[in-house]
């Protein structure tokens, strides 16, 4: 009968260690440091906030902007506002006249 005697190996037990905490080492640095990871969620909810002010200054304009255009196709056209938008466009003025800029 013939046997086979294996030499064992001083690094073949410490073969799956190695290879599972260089894994976990992986994904663990790429859960903080990665696009998605903790660090990437900092940007997120920096460009969340920053939107989220322009949004907020954008929806005022634009009540602003719908405000004027009630006032101007409500039937009665506001002859004061008109005329203030027409000045501002055309950027004119009487010569008797006070401009104040708002």
């Amino acid at each position: 009968m013939w046997t086979k005697h294996h030499k064992k190996r001083k690094f073949g037990r410490l073969t799956l260690p190695v290879i599972t905490v260089a894994f976990l080492s992986y994904f663990g640095y790429h859960s903080v440091h990665g696009d998605f990871g903790l660090r990437g969620m900092e940007d997120f909810e920096r460009q969340r906030v920053e939107r989220q002010a322009r949004l907020d200054v954008l929806v005022r304009q634009r009540q602003i902007l719908e405000k004027e255009v009630a006032l101007m196709s409500d039937g009665s056209l506001e002859r004061d506002m008109l005329d203030e938008k027409a000045r501002s466009y055309l950027n004119m003025s009487k010569a008797d006249e006070i401009v104040i800029f708002h």
